[in-house]
């Protein structure tokens, strides 16, 4: 299964502005906000982990029929390596979920995509 989002960068930015810490805590987890937090584009870094986790939302719920919440799922970071997914809820922690985030100036893209054991697409 598979899915896909984008987001404006100025979106997640007034969000942020209006809803504060309310915001940042009930949509990112502590270490997404602190890798965020080390990158030149803050807003740019939650932006593409925003549309990671409604991409991993969509993919989710096509392979399980199961809604996540954004709380539910964390997408790590790793400086110039490619992001990966964990997933915090017991049921779903053996799901193997692909990601891929970009951004630039004014969007953020993500793919997510479920793949079984043997590192086929389910």
């Amino acid at each position: 299964m598979i899915g896909v989002d984008i987001v404006s960068n100025e979106r997640i930015k007034k969000a942020i502005e209006k809803f504060g810490e309310r915001f940042l805590k009930r949509i990112y987890t502590l270490s997404e906000l602190e890798y965020c937090k080390k990158q030149a584009d803050c807003i740019a870094c939650l932006s593409a982990r925003w549309a990671g986790k409604e991409a991993v939302l969509k993919a989710v719920y096509q392979s399980k029929g199961v809604v996540l919440k954004f709380s539910e799922i964390e997408i790590l970071g790793d400086f110039g390596k490619p992001a990966k997914v964990r997933l915090l809820r017991e049921d779903l922690k053996n799901l193997q979920v692909l990601i891929s985030l970009s951004h630039e100036r004014e969007y953020s893209v993500a793919v997510a995509v479920i793949i079984n054991s043997k590192g086929g697409f389910l």
